[in-house]
């Protein structure tokens, strides 16, 4: 049985266990029953993680941490996920398997062929949920350093401030391919559309601002697929696979 991994956000006294935050302490005894005395590790966030065991002080749980270490489990590709808001369970699981295949960062952005329509309020609970979810999959996977999660936006928002870096947008119709390509050489800006798909305007508006459009096989992908599909090939391809 694996050892249980917590995000402890830090930063941390290493002459001191590090107590752990109410969420994380009752997901700890609630959920997976771990009684003081237990192995578990620790993480920041950042790269730095300790293990040791699970302790108590009163009403408070703690890491008794007895090894520190910065272990990197990141890719050697710096990629950033763009990718068109989808509705419920498609979004949790792309960023999800995202976060395992190794990305960056992730940009959630409203598209014109969006399912989903928010209000700020439900908004802002919904980035908190994607963050959680962010967390609990670089628990899983092992992943010490976490992905941020940009605030969701408007697509005409992004792209107005986009970096100038290599973008690559997801089209079934492109001419290229991800074999095609020389592998990239800074970091990356991978694009995926919503449900819908990409609406012309901004497939127009992409190309424009100098992204290539690269299809992944003769098949229509859909949403929650064609990001993961796109992550798995570069990791093949230029990264750590």
């Amino acid at each position: 049985m694996s050892t249980p991994r917590f995000y402890v956000p830090g930063p941390w006294h290493t002459d001191h266990p590090i107590e752990l935050p109410e969420t994380v302490a009752r997901h700890a005894t609630g959920a997976l029953r771990m009684r003081e005395g237990d192995a578990l590790t620790v993480f920041d966030g950042l790269g730095r993680a300790g293990t040791g065991e699970l302790m108590r002080d009163g009403k408070s749980l703690y890491a008794k941490v007895s090894a520190y270490a910065e272990t990197s489990r990141e890719s050697p590709l710096d990629i950033t996920l763009v990718q068109g808001i989808s509705s419920g369970d498609r979004m949790d699981y792309t960023l999800q398997k995202a976060v395992e295949l190794g990305v960056r960062a992730i940009v959630p952005v409203f598209m014109k062929r969006s399912i989903v329509r928010l209000s700020e309020e439900r908004l802002a609970r919904r980035h908190a949920h994607w963050q959680g979810i962010v967390i609990a999959a670089c628990e899983q996977c092992g992943r010490n350093t976490l992905p941020a999660v940009a605030a969701p936006c408007l697509f005409d928002a992004w792209l107005s401030n986009a970096p100038p870096q290599l973008t690559l947008l997801l089209d079934p119709e492109a001419a290229d391919s991800l074999r095609t390509l020389a592998a990239p050489s800074g970091p990356v800006i991978l694009l995926a559309g919503p449900e819908g798909g990409f609406d012309p305007s901004e497939r127009h508006a992409i190309t424009a601002h100098g992204g290539i459009g690269v299809r992944l096989g003769p098949r229509v992908l859909r949403t929650e697929t064609a990001a993961l599909a796109a992550l798995a090939a570069m990791q093949a391809l230029w990264g750590d696979f």
